[in-house]
């Protein structure tokens, strides 16, 4: 089954063309990072304004990689949400658009999802159940995946994302957007011990994060020792590094224990970083544990990834009707 998938959900304009729903025949992603550089964050207007302007080329691109044409389809699958509204409603419509005109089956796909079924693309694919860490820069949550389609959220933050929090923090030290490869570029020459910033603990003891007051103390540092040398910066950007790491392998680590899961997924923009990658991998191989990391360039956002989930509620029977909507806040536990 030929499937394309169509990702608009934030300020990457994507289309991929999946074979089986796992074979990559073709994968475009087209950036909006300079647009939004100058802002140091996404801008919502402008965003919708550029997928209007290169969903098509982008659409045309993936599958001449492919080697084929829309005739050649068997089904088409979008991002339905999260998102951003206006940004979900572009991809949405063109989706639509394409399978009312060639009568393809249609299916929206939860962003999230396939964020975890990034995992799926590369071997060795996850084995279900597992736990999955989906973080990025709109979200960051833990998730139990069962068989199908069934996710349990067990985690989650209760204000800034973790991706969110490395942009902020790159804007307050001059960096640059997007901020988690700045930051980790800066940290590589500072270092990661010369300032103790603070962890959150969750009163409550639920295995949800926290990143605000870790930003707040970034704040104040940079303000009470400004103007920041660049050795100065590179310290801040590794002791901010670390933090972000520490807090969330502790969690997920945590959270794996008390739901007795022995296979993790990392996933989602920040699942990029190298730190990351290298911290939670440490502590699966400590443990014995199976820990399944997509490459960093299916980590961030694609949309081969929202063809492979498609891939699957396609095949079981799943349709949806030419009324599909945008979601902005959709869930997917």
């Amino acid at each position: 089954m030929l499937v394309l998938g169509i990702e608009t959900s934030c300020d990457e304009t994507a289309a991929a063309v999946l074979d089986g729903g796992r074979k990559i025949l073709g994968s475009v992603v087209a950036s909006q990072d300079a647009v939004h550089g100058p802002y140091g964050g996404v801008v919502p207007e402008l965003a919708s304004r550029r997928h209007l302007e290169v969903v098509l080329p982008v659409i045309t691109q993936a599958l001449a990689q492919a080697g084929v044409g829309l005739a050649d389809l068997h089904g088409i699958a979008v991002t339905q949400g999260p998102g951003l509204v206006g940004s979900l409603l572009v991809g949405c419509s063109v989706a639509k658009a394409i399978a009312y005109c060639h009568r393809l089956p249609l299916v929206g796909v939860n962003h999230l999802e396939g964020h975890i079924y990034a995992a799926f693309l590369e071997e060795p694919a996850p084995t279900l159940p597992f736990l999955a860490l989906v973080v990025s820069g709109g979200h960051t949550a833990l998730y139990l995946a069962g068989g199908g389609g069934r996710y349990e959220r067990i985690g989650q933050t209760r204000d800034d994302a973790a991706g969110e929090a490395f942009d902020k923090v790159a804007k307050l030290l001059g960096l640059g957007y997007p901020g988690g490869p700045v930051i980790e570029r800066a940290a590589r020459a500072g270092d990661a011990k010369a300032i103790r910033f603070p962890t959150a603990q969750m009163s409550d003891g639920a295995p949800d994060f926290s990143f605000s007051g870790l930003k707040t103390a970034v704040s104040l540092h940079v303000k009470r020792h400004a103007p920041l040398g660049p050795r100065q910066v590179a310290d801040v950007a590794a002791s901010f590094q670390a933090t972000v790491v520490k807090m969330l392998v502790r969690r997920t680590v945590r959270a794996a224990q008390r739901a007795r899961a022995r296979r993790l997924v990392l996933t989602g923009g920040v699942a990029a970083n190298g730190a990351l990658r290298e911290a939670l991998q440490a502590e699966c191989r400590e443990r014995g544990w199976a820990l399944h990391v997509p490459s960093p360039a299916l980590c961030t956002d694609n949309a081969a990834m929202i063809a492979a989930a498609g891939h699957d509620r396609l095949v079981a029977g799943e349709r949806a009707p030419l009324t599909l909507n945008a979601i902005p806040d959709l869930t997917l536990a």
